[in-house]
Formats: C-alpha cells, structure tokens, sequence
C-alpha cells in the first residue's frame, strides 16, 4: 500500500510538471509519431547536430570536423540503426567546450545511448531532455554543468544508466527520480547537491549502484533504504548525513560495497549489519559513531576490507574479528579502544593493512601480524603497547610503511628488523628501543623516511645509509650515538631533513653536506661537534639551521646570509668569535635568531633593522656593543635576551630590554682635549671664510628650489595608490594596516622568494592573505611585483588565487590575496594525517584543478601566460581541496614575439631539463612542471630519482603504477584499484 501511494504521488508531480513544460512531449504517443516523421524526412537529426556543433568553440568543430553533409551515420561518435536513425550518440573525452541550449534533444526520439562525458561542457542541462524517451543510457558526467538537476527527467523510464557526476549542479535531488524503475546505475557524486535524500529514491527497486558520494546532503538516512534490495554498490561517503544507521540495512543481502563514511552520523553501529554476508567493503570512517564494535561482525566472511578509524568507538577489539579469513585491510586508527588485542588477530592471515594507531590498547603486539607475509602497512603509533617489536616482523619483506612511534616498545634495532625492498615509511619514535643501527639499512632502497628518535639506540650512523638515495627524512635523535656524521649521507640528493641532534656525535662536519641541495631543514644541536661551520651556502632551500650546543669554533660564515629562506637561525652556546656578519642582515624571513652563549664581538650590523620577520631573538653571553636594531622583537625582547654583554645599548624611548639609551662617548684625554683646542684655533678663521662662500652658494640654491618646487611633483599617499580592481570598499590601505598591526610578526602565514605572506582578518570576519615584498629599492623585486599584479590583474578562474589589490607606494608594496585556507600542497603531502585525508579522488581533482588552470593560462588569456614555477609549493588548496595555483612572481606574459628568452627561473627539480640550457620559455616549460607534480600527487612524495631514471633508461617505464602510489593511502578492495594496480606506468 506504502509503494502504490509512494508512486501515485509520484504521477502527480510528473504530470504537473509536464502539463506546466512546454519542452516535454505531450504524450508518448506524439513522441513516436514525431520520431516517425523525422525519420521520413532524414535531414533532421543531422541539421540537429550541426547546429549544435557551430554553437561550439572553435577547438570543437575542428574535432567534429566529419560532421559535414546530411548522412550521420557516417560521422565520428555516431551509430545508426537498419532506418538510418541514430541511436548512439558517444563523444567522451574529445575536449567539446560549450553548453547544451542548441542540443535540440526532440529531433533524436531513437537515441538508446548519448554518452558526453569528460568535455567541458558547461551551462545547466535543458529540461527538454525529457524527450530523449527512447534512452537507456545518459552520461554527462566529468563536465561543468551547473544549476539543478531538471526533474523532467523522471519522463525518461527507460533509463538504466544515469550519471550526472562530477559536475557542478546544485539544488535538491529531485523526487520525480522515483518514477525511474527501470533505473539500475545512478551516479549523482561530486555535485553540489544539498538538502535530504528524497525517500522517493527508495523506490527504485532495480538499482544496482547508487553513488551520492561528495556533495552536501544533510539530514538522516531514510529509514526505507532496506528496499533497495538490488544493490550492489552504495556510496554516501563524503556528506553531511547526520542521525544513525538506519537497522534495515541489514535487508541489503546483495551489497557487496558499502560507504558511509566522511559523514556526520552517530549512535552504535548496528549489529543488522553482519545480514549483509556479501560485503566485501565497509567504510564507516571519519563520523561520530560510538559503542563497542559489534562481536557480530565476525560473521562477515567475505569481508576483506574494514574501516571504522577516526570514530568515538569504545570497549575491547571483538575476538570475533579473527573469523574474517579474508580480511585484508583493518583500519581501527583514532578511537577510543582499550585492553590488549585478541590473539584471534593472529588468524587473519591475508593482512595487507592493520592500522591500529591512536587508540588506549595496551599489551603486546600480535605475535604472528607478518605470518601471511602479505602486509604492507602497520601502524600502530601512539598507544600503550608494550614488550618487544614481533619477531615475524623481520621477515616481512612485503612491508612498504611502519609506524610504531609513541609506545613503550622494547626490542634490539639491529636484530629485530630485516631487509625491506619495499618499505617506503618507518617511524618507530618514542620507545625504548635499544640496539645499533644496522647495515641494513642501505638495502632499503625504497625508503623515503626513517624516524628512530627518543629511543636508546648507540653505535655509529653506518655509512651504508648512503645507499638508500630516495631518504627525504632522517629523524635519528635523541638517542645514544656516538662516532662521526659519514660522509655518505651526502649522497641523498632529496634529503628535505636531517636531525641527528641531542646525540654524542663527535668531530667535524663532513663537507659533503652542502651536497644536499633540497635540505630544507638541519639540526646537529647539543652533539659534540667541532671545527668551523661548513660551507652551506648552496643550501639554497634550507629553512631551519640549528648548530647549537656544540664546540664549534671561529667566525660565523658571512655565507649563511645567502640562504634566503632561513626561518630559523641557531648558532648558541658554541665558541664563535669575531662580528657578527653583515650578511645575516639579508636573510628577510628569518624569526628565530639565537647567536647567545658565544664570544662575538663588535655592535650589531645596521642592517638587521631589515629583520622585520624576526619573532624571537636571544644575544646574550657574548661581547657585543652598540645600539640596537630598531626592529620590534629587539626592542621588546626582555632582558634576559641581552644580559651578560660589553656594552649594547638602545635608541628606542621606550625597551622591554631596560638596557641604557645610547649616548656619544667623551674622550678623557687631556692631551688630545689639547690637540683638539689647536686644530680649532687654526681652523676658525678657515671656516669663517668658507662660511661666506657657503652662505652664498646656499642662498643661490634656495632661490632655485623655490623657483623649481612647484614643477616637481608630489609623491603621492600610499592611501591614494591603493588598487582595488573590483572596487571592494572593505579593501583600503589602512584597513590591511590596521588588520596586520602594520605587518606584525603575530600574523605571519609564510614567506615567498619575494616576500612575507601575513592573515588579515577584517572587522566583517572575512579574512585575506597579504603578500608584503622585500623593500622594492631592488629591482629584481620591483620587477617581480610588477609582473604579479600584470598577471594576477588578467585572471579570472576559479583555480587560480584571486587579487583583490595591491599597493605599491615607497613604505609599502603589498598584493592583497583570498586565502586559501589549507596552504600549500607540497606541506600537506609531508604531513602524516593530513597525507591519509587526501583520499584518491581529492587527488584527482587537485591534478585536474591544475591542469584547468594551466589550460585557461596558456590558451584563453588575452595573451598565453607562462607560470614558470609550477610546484608542489605554489599549488594551494582550498578547505575543500580544490587547487588554487599561487605566485606568478617568476611568470611572464608569452607577447607574440619571435624570442621569448629569459632568464633562469623556477623551482630545482620541477625545471624542464631543456630549460637550463635553451633558457626558451613556451608552455611546455609549464606541462613539465605540471607532469612532476603529478608524480608527485600519486607517489606521496616527488619523483626525484625516477626522472633521471626516465631520462637515462626509457625500459624504466615499464614499472607498475602499483609500485609507486602512495602507500599512505588505504588499501582499496574495489575494482578501481584493480585498474590502478594494473597500469603501466
């Protein structure tokens, strides 16, 4: 009775909709009729299309270039049946820019199947597209369609495939789709979607596949979803679904994927759904379920994947859980879970991926977690396990990442680890692991990052370490080493961080070091190192130098002040002598500086009054003189920033510091006051004569200076050269003054080749970034403002930062930024949790956020434009993921010119090869660049020795994708990843 009233509810809106649309055919029966005579008069469908094709861009029409004459049949993407109508319009992935309001579907009343996917088509969808009555088969999706779904749709019931998916509709799902019972895929995900899920949809009882992942539905989950007794596939993921799981899911008996994750929904998971005996897939992560972990569960038997992790689960790990034989990914990370885990665990032989971290467990680990030699990822970090590393760990050469960090595991280094081919992550810090550093650590080539701090381990770095070249972190401190940093280590070209510090490491640095050209970061603090600095001036990346607390001995190298994106600066408690350079000066983005505990000597460069990023500064301990710098950190640092020195003063009226206010020093020489009198006495009547003359000359110059005054013009306020291209009122040079506290150090976000990026937030909450430059007297910057605001002014797109305004007056030069609230995406690749968040389809779309943007650069710009440092580091992303493309400060406009040479620019490792020795920019330069950050997005990390292996061996192609995508990633049971893992790289 429910489903007849449910349908006749259903007839009324369709028929209301049909009575009030002029675009709908009255009548089935007037459809076919229409179909008939147009089949009679032949022309038809083809004028059809050519009108929609001229409608097209340009790049359009030249694909459809066999779409001439009046027989379609023989045009590319058409099939026709025995009568010459068409019935299979297919044009995926061609590149069709343009919209669907000359698409007259009226003149195709036979068309089965019309397939558009991955174009560019945008503008919103036609409600007559209710005449297609004909169609099994409708797929738009991949487009930019926008506007809402039309619910005319529900007019075609012989629908069996619908996909509106990534596109951009908004709006509610219409409930006229419950009318599609012929329907058994409906693919609406990654839309803007909103409101509740209609309970019309329930009604469908022949839908296979329903996908609604990715858009903003609210409420709770219908109650009814147990009649959709066909599925096979539910995805919901990705919402704002509120409520709990509704108990009739357990009727799903067919479903074999299932997720709800990346929601808003709470209570227990019920135990209905162990009914569900086909599941292979259960996502339920990231929502706010609470409760024990239903012991039912262990009925699943053909569950091979289970994620619950970032819940507020609670109780014991179910021993149940060990029936399911083909579990192959259990994911339980950041819960509330407690006690020690079940030995059961021990029987699921198939693990390829047991994530156990941020929980309460306590106890060993699982003695046999290895023993199906399958696993590949393990962590377990941050919990209260305890007893030794399981011994069937070494001999799991599957491994590709371990975490163990923040336990209290025991165990031997050297002994209870093996040789790993594929491992790509070990951090194991945080425990109480004892034991030397093996040789084995150079067979794993594949690493990438090895964390063993705040453990006991003693012995020597081996020199084999070397060997592992793909390291971009070493994270070895705080532990027990002793002996001298091998020179080795020089080896590891992608080497972003080294921290060897609090350790007993002895002896020199080795030179090799300046050899890490993409060091980001170096900390050797409290060892027992001496000799002088090394030469680090190549480092040109480095972001953090730390050399405290070692024995390092003469001046500071004036080479330091070429790193030019230092933030953090370290020198104490070492036997420095000499000035301090005037280098330092230089380094403009620097906020930690700690020269203290030394024997400097000499006064302050004058030039630190250029520190302006400066946030915290400690000289004391030394010999230094003279005034302060008059920046805001020195002159309201305390006291104990300064004490303990020869003689340094300050000029400030007011100083945190109480240090005394400089004056000019008196002699107290008799003999020279005496000397002093003499050179007077002869001089006075020299000065007189020359006073004369100088009264002279001075008032011949005033006159002319009046005279002239009025002809020079008057610079002007920085207030009246503020622009503001949208006339955005909100946006004035003292509002971003006032906001930043006239660029206060508090309200820091980054820095740039350029300049200091600081948050403003105005009095209405909206919230800007502000790009302040260097002192533009350089004309390198100068130029470079220049060409930002050329480029930034021309743009208009969706992936590409917005300029809301600049200023470029001689206190100031500032853009003015949206901000883009996740910052870069080459920080969110390096951090841990942040890394497992951007799921696979975040992914994609970033990749496709960039490309959109280069596309609208390089092709419909009033003139191409040229990035020319495209990198991890410029691609920022928005709270939602998409991909913003940032700092055009090395961009150019491509001007139809016969030479577009330049200078050299860009980011190492991203750069052409080409580049460094044509020095020719075009728009490869930025596909290229494009291409490496690609890799990037699915390895997890950059390519690094893969290009030059690409370069140097084109049989390096042949590896497997599977071998290179991120294992950070869950592990995904789906065909896709079948696809994935098959691909040839």
């Amino acid at each position: 009775m429910l489903l007849l009233e449910k349908s006749l509810y259903m007839f009324i809106i369709l028929s209301s909709v049909c009575f009030f649309n002029n675009n709908c055919a009255a009548s089935v029966t007037e459809l076919s009729f229409n179909a008939k005579h147009e089949a009679a008069n032949g022309g038809t469908e083809a004028n059809s299309l050519l009108k929609w094709k001229a409608s097209l861009d340009n790049h359009s029409q030249s694909v459809l270039s066999s779409w001439v004459g009046s027989k379609p049949c023989n045009w590319v993407g058409i099939t026709c049946d025995n009568s010459g109508s068409i019935t299979s319009l297919s044009l995926a992935n061609l590149g069709l820019r343009g919209t669907l309001d000359s698409f007259n579907f009226s003149s195709f009343a036979n068309l089965l199947r019309l397939q558009l996917s991955n174009n560019s088509l945008h503008g919103s969808l036609p409600s007559h597209v209710c005449n297609l009555s004909k169609i099994r088969s409708l797929d738009l999706s991949n487009n930019y369609l926008t506007g809402n779904i039309p619910p005319e749709i529900g007019f075609l019931t012989n629908l069996n495939s619908l996909s509106l998916s990534h596109n951009l509709f908004n709006g509610h799902i219409p409930s006229a789709f419950g009318m599609l019972r012929s329907l058994s895929e409906l693919y609406l995900c990654e839309n803007n979607l909103s409101s509740s899920i209609p309970t019309s949809v329930t009604n469908l009882g022949n839908l296979s596949t329903l996908c609604l992942r990715g858009n903003k539905l609210s409420g709770s989950l219908p109650s009814e979803i147990g009649l959709l007794i066909s599925l096979n596939y539910l995805d919901l993921s990705s919402n704002s679904l509120t409520g709990r799981i509704p108990t009739s899911i357990g009727n799903l008996s067919k479903l074999s994927y299932l997720d709800f994750s990346k929601n808003q929904l709470s209570g227990p998971i019920p135990g209905e759904v162990s009914q569900m005996r086909k599941l292979s897939t259960l996502w339920l992560f990231y929502n706010q379920l609470s409760g024990p972990i239903p012991s039912v569960l262990g009925n699943m038997t053909m569950l091979a994947d289970l994620a619950l992790y970032g819940n507020n689960l609670s109780g014991r790990v179910p021993p149940e859980l060990g029936q399911l034989k083909s579990l192959q990914v259990l994911n339980l990370f950041f819960n509330q879970l407690n006690g020690s885990l079940p030995p059961e665990i021990n029987n699921l032989t198939h693990l390829m991926s047991l994530r156990l971290s941020g929980n309460q467990f306590t106890g060993p680990l699982p003695d046999n977690v290895c023993l199906g030699g399958l696993l590949k990822n393990f962590t377990a970090a941050k919990n209260y396990f305890s007893g030794s590393i399981p011994k069937t760990l070494r001999n799991c050469t599957s491994l590709y990442r371990i975490r163990l960090e923040e336990n209290q595991l025991t165990g031997n280094v050297s002994e209870d680890f093996g040789i790993y081919p594929h491992l790509y992550y070990m951090d194991l810090s945080n425990n109480r692991l004892l034991g030397e550093l093996s040789w084995k650590l150079g067979k794993w080539t594949n690493i990438t990052c090895l964390k063993l701090s705040n453990n006991y381990i003693s012995g020597s770095i081996p020199f084999e370490l070397g060997n592992a070249t793909l390291l971009s972190v070493i994270d070895l401190s705080w532990n027990h080493l002793q002996g001298k940093i091998p020179n080795e280590l020089g080896k590891l070209k992608l080497l972003l961080s080294l921290r060897l510090n609090n350790n007993k490491l002895f002896g020199a640095v080795p030179s090799d070091v300046k050899l890490l050209f993409n060091l980001n970061e170096l900390n050797l603090a409290a060892n027992n190192l001496s000799g002088s600095i090394p030469q680090l001036s190549e480092l040109s990346s480095l972001m953090i130098l730390n050399l405290s607390r070692n024995e390092f001995t003469g001046s500071i190298p004036f080479e330091i002040g070429n790193l030019h994106f230092l933030q953090v600066l370290d020198l104490s408690h070492n036997l420095l002598i000499q000035q301090i350079p005037l280098q330092l000066g230089h380094l403009r983005t620097l906020e930690v500086l700690n020269l203290s505990h030394n024997m400097l000597s000499g006064s302050i460069p004058g030039n630190f009054d250029d520190l302006l990023s400066l946030t915290a500064v400690d000289i004391s301990y030394n010999e230094l003189e003279g005034p302060l710098p008059d920046v805001k950190t020195f002159i309201e640092s305390s006291f104990d920033a300064y004490r303990n020195n020869k003689g340094l003063c300050s000029n400030a009226i007011v100083t945190a510091s109480g240090l005394k206010p400089c004056k000019f020093i008196k002699s107290s020489k008799t003999t020279q006051t005496k000397r002093n009198q003499v050179v007077i006495l002869i001089l006075l009547p020299l000065l007189a004569t020359l006073s004369l003359v100088f009264i002279w000359i001075g008032c011949f110059l005033i006159l002319h200076r009046t005279r002239t005054r009025k002809a020079q013009p008057i610079e002007q306020n920085c207030e009246k050269i503020m622009v503001i291209p949208d006339h955005d009122m909100e946006i004035q040079y003292e509002n971003i003054i006032r906001a930043t506290e006239d660029f206060n150090s508090k309200y820091f976000i980054g820095a740039g080749g350029y300049g200091v990026v600081y948050k403003a937030v105005m009095p209405s909450g909206r919230v800007f970034a502000v790009k302040k430059l260097h002192p533009l007297q350089d004309s390198s910057n100068l130029k470079a403002f220049e060409r930002e605001i050329e480029v930034l002014t021309e743009i208009r797109h969706r992936n590409i930062v917005k300029l809301y305004g600049f200023c470029s007056c001689s206190k100031h030069a500032f853009l003015v930024y949206e901000l883009v609230e996740r910052g870069s995406l080459r920080m969110i690749l390096s951090m841990e949790e942040e890394a497992v968040e951007l799921d696979w389809m975040k992914r994609l779309n970033i990749v496709k956020g960039v490309a959109n943007a280069l596309s609208y650069m390089h092709h419909n710009c009033p003139f191409p434009i040229i990035h020319r440092d495209i990198s991890s580091n410029n691609v920022l992303l928005d709270s939602e993921y998409e991909a913003r493309l940032s700092d055009f400060g090395t961009a150019r406009l491509l001007m139809p010119h016969p030479s577009n040479w330049t200078s050299f620019a860009g980011t190492f490792g991203y750069i052409a090869p080409e580049l460094a020795y044509t020095m020719e920019v075009n728009e490869k330069c930025d596909v290229y660049s494009f291409g490496v950050v690609t890799l990037e997005i699915i390895m997890g990390k950059h390519p690094g020795n893969l290009l030059s292996s690409l370069w140097a061996s084109p049989v390096y192609q042949q590896i497997l994708l599977k071998d290179l995508v991120d294992p950070r990633l869950p592990y995904l049971g789906n065909q896709v990843a079948e696809v994935v893992n098959s691909t040839p790289c």
